[in-house]
């Protein structure tokens, strides 16, 4: 339906329409829908996480989903194309769960490398952050599935997540924290956008009158919904004038019927009342769900042709970070391999949160190497060592249902809080960290109890540790003896978006072959919003593994540690303590690279860490969390079927106190104070003169490029007569076919106010044959010299001299042309 008869439509809606229907569109019915207003035919509509992958309802055990690489992985592409099919199969995958608004992108900025959502944000530019999200936006609407872009704004750490106070000047919000919204909204069109936990200056995001109405409604021209962040709204008058149309998740507390209140005594005029049905209204219409007689049922549909975009996203976003020796990729030709480290087996496909889905599959780097070893060379495993924050969570395989014998635990579902009555649901569950936002399954009441059954099976002999872990009361037995109690009153960890206990633990020893009956008995009594329940395992470990690793490589042609990090240590709800990798896994990659000359490390992590070993390893490449393709993608990658394409969305340092914001995170006192100001990220290192472990934008592939020229369209112009249109040259001088990122940078030598050195203003990926030379051409409209004039209000660009710089990371630019912006 085109514009015109959408509004004509919600207008005729609206005039039919009660004060307490109207109010009633105002918040959810449930955790995930908004409210129906039957008597008009006016549907719910629903919404799903995440920015990764389509999630459906349920936080675990619920239908699977597509597994795309994190959020800073989609960046390291530096690709809007390749991210726009992206958001396309994810609309694909937002439709397989009936849901009509993917609650993504994730567009806040790298801030702090410890942030617990650093993976799931772009970058610390806001010129690619921008770029990236204006292409994932384009593509998840182009196919009628709405985006919600978060957290608007300043929300870029976990501590004190829901009332800490970000504290900015103008200028630094302008320049460095908005530019991704704005692009979300002004360039394509965001149909929601969503108000963020966090204050900014004192005034929770959700009651924000002059960033919600003044500059979003007003300045850019915003016409969709404002949705607030799970629970973020505080009050119904403040909230409703402050510019927030929409409250969630349901059942309402502050508005729906308490706007109604509110508008009948005065405190809130009926006309913000009908502009926020109207922006939902509007909502329904775009997506498609004014007109759905039924909502669908949640399908899992795992397309090949999603399999192959992961992996080949995946293989666009890995980073060569260094490959002395031209140790990789690997020769065909090796006889054996030792494969090593924790992450090997248990590689981490996503971080955790509300960004995680139950995906397809997981494709682990030894289930990948060992498929394609098979009858090439010989392939040996080591652990080397741990990377666990807890106890790594129970894996189904090593249990079996009882009658079914199927691999899992059957989980029967009570209409109590305390097990009694008969089940009024039950399945079999592989899934042993489950998070429940509401009812778990049809005809489960909110508020309910569970019983798991069935039977371990030990295959490893030794000490066996269990563990528990809960939002609500639970307790285990095996062979029927109490183990674990959790079912009392008990303090809170940082689990389950900090709803939940401290871990549990309990120590079996056992040996291979046997048997333990289990039972974990589950309330979500005391977890009135989120209940869930970890059940973790922790099989008995060599205590030489480190020793076993280092004979491994040696007896082999090349070795191979993947190490990183998890979903446990990077994740919504908690900001990591520490930079280093979790236990003793910098010296594992030292020792094995002593042992082997042509040692590879593949870091599984989706933020950075300290990398203090890159020196003594010949060849490092940073493989983020990849997504359920994984192992297929680094595989890939190792042997040469494909480049590592990605560059550097932020900058790594060497140490946590060169990072800019180090003198002003967490925050203290219910404030974070945003000190570096506009110098964040590249622009504080250069500013220093800090020089980071890998800068901003670096990355290395299997064949080499030369910048040859530059050019530009004019010497001089007037802001009037932009773009101006800058040429590059550019020749692949390998042997390979590979991709390069032409990246360009402006710098303002004669600036009245103090700016950054230099300033990434456009970039464009590039693939060449051996040998092929190409004409790169970019272009620079006047806000690529512009920046926000406190004094006007305004972006200002001011006459005078420029230099245009072009290379291929922001330490390695060997174009350079002069350009004069007229008065």
């Amino acid at each position: 339906m085109a514009a015109d008869g959408i509004e004509e439509r919600i207008e005729a809606l609206l005039r039919r329409m009660t004060l307490e229907e109207k109010a009633a569109l105002t918040a959810g019915s449930d955790v995930w829908h908004t409210a129906a207003v039957p008597r008009l035919g006016i549907p719910r509509l629903k919404m799903s996480d995440g920015p990764t992958g389509a999630r459906g309802e349920a936080f675990g055990g619920g239908t699977s989903a597509a597994c795309f690489p994190n959020g800073s992985a989609l960046a390291a592409t530096w690709d809007v194309e390749r991210i726009e099919r992206v958001g396309e199969a994810l609309a694909q995958e937002a439709r397989s769960k009936g849901a009509h608004v993917l609650l993504g992108p994730t567009v806040n900025m790298h801030r702090s490398p410890l942030g617990g959502r650093h993976f799931e944000c772009y970058s610390e530019d806001p010129l690619l952050a921008a770029r990236i999200a204006a292409a994932f936006v384009s593509g998840v609407q182009r196919r009628g599935v709405g985006t919600s872009v978060k957290h608007f704004v300043a929300n870029d750490s976990e501590f004190e997540r829901h009332t800490i106070s970000s504290e900015m000047d103008e200028r630094t919000l302008r320049e460095i924290y908005l530019p991704p919204f704005e692009a979300a909204v002004r360039e394509a069109g965001a149909w929601t956008v969503m108000a963020a936990y966090n204050r900014i200056g004192g005034t929770f995001a959700c009651e924000h009158h002059a960033l919600l109405v003044d500059l979003l409604k007003r300045e850019w021209g915003f016409d969709g919904v404002v949705v607030s962040d799970w629970g973020a709204v505080h009050a119904t008058a403040a909230t409703a004038l402050g510019g927030c149309d929409l409250e969630m998740p349901g059942p309402a507390r502050h508005l729906g019927p308490q706007l109604a209140k509110a508008v009948e005594a005065g405190e809130v005029p009926e006309a913000v009342l009908d502009a926020m049905a109207r922006r939902v209204l509007r909502l329904l219409a775009r997506t498609g769900a004014l007109d759905e007689a039924t909502e669908p049922a949640e399908r899992s549909e795992d397309r090949p042709a999603h399999r192959v975009l992961i992996r080949e996203t995946a293989c666009a976003a890995a980073v060569l970070l260094r490959n002395q020796g031209d140790v990789l990729p690997l020769p065909r030709g090796l006889r054996r391999l030792a494969l090593i480290g924790p992450n090997a087996r248990d590689t981490c496909i996503q971080g955790g949160g509300s960004a995680r889905v139950l995906a397809h599959r997981e494709v682990s780097v030894l289930e990948a190497l060992r498929e394609r070893a098979e009858g090439r060379f010989e392939l040996v495993y080591e652990p080397g060592c741990t990377s666990h924050k807890g106890v790594p969570v129970a894996k189904a395989p090593d249990f079996a249902a009882p009658e079914s014998g199927r691999p899992g635990l059957r989980m029967d579902f009570f209409p109590s809080l305390d097990l009694t009555g008969e089940p009024v649901h039950s399945r079999t569950t592989g899934g042993f960290e489950q998070v429940w936002m509401g009812s778990p399954a049809a005809g489960v009441p909110a508020r309910f109890s569970a019983r798991l059954d069935g039977t371990f099976t030990a295959r490893e002999s030794g000490v066996h540790t269990f563990a528990l872990t809960v939002a609500g009361r639970a307790r285990l037995l095996l062979d029927g003896e109490p183990a674990i109690d959790l079912w009392g009153p008990h303090e809170r960890g940082e689990a389950f978006f900090g709803l939940g206990s401290p871990e549990r633990t309990a120590e079996l020893p056992l040996r291979a072959g046997d048997r333990v009956a289990l039972r974990l008995e589950y309330s979500k009594e005391g977890a009135p919003f989120l209940g869930g329940l970890k059940l973790g395992h922790l099989p008995p470990l060599p205590t030489d593994m480190l020793e076993r690793a280092e004979a491994a490589a040696r007896e082999a042609d090349a070795a191979v540690i993947v190490l990183g990090t998890n979903r446990e240590w990077e994740t919504e709800g908690h900001d990591r303590e520490d930079f280093a990798l979790p236990g003793r896994q910098g010296e594992l990659a030292r020792r094995v690279a002593a042992a082997n000359p042509n040692t590879v490390v593949v870091v599984n992590a989706g933020s950075p860490v300290d990398l203090t070993f890159a020196d003594t390893v010949p060849a490092l490449l940073w493989a983020w969390y990849p997504g359920q393709e994984a192992g297929h993608a680094i595989a890939d990658l190792l042997f040469g079927d494909a480049e590592p394409g990605g560059r550097l969305p932020t900058s790594f340092p060497f140490r946590l106190e060169d990072t800019p914001s180090f003198p002003w995170v967490p925050g203290a006192e219910g404030r974070v104070e945003y000190g570096e100001g506009v110098f964040a990220g590249y622009r504080h290192y250069d500013r220093a003169g800090v020089p980071p472990r890998f800068p901003f934008g670096h990355g290395l592939g299997y064949t080499r490029f030369s910048f040859e020229a530059i050019s530009l369209s004019a010497e001089a112009a007037h802001e009037a007569d932009l773009p101006l249109r800058v040429a590059v040259e550019l020749r692949n001088v390998g042997e390979r076919p590979g991709g390069e990122v032409v990246q360009l940078y402006v710098h303002d030598p004669e600036a009245s106010v103090p700016r950054p050195e230099q300033e990434l203003r456009a970039f464009a990926p590039v693939r060449l044959a051996p040998g092929e030379r190409r004409r790169v051409e970019l272009a620079l409209d006047a806000r690529a010299f512009a920046f926000w004039s406190t004094e006007r209000h305004a972006w200002v660009a001011e006459p005078g001299a420029f230099e245009i710089r072009v290379g291929r990371s922001s330490r390695e630019l060997p174009l350079r042309a002069r350009f004069r912006l007229k008065g």
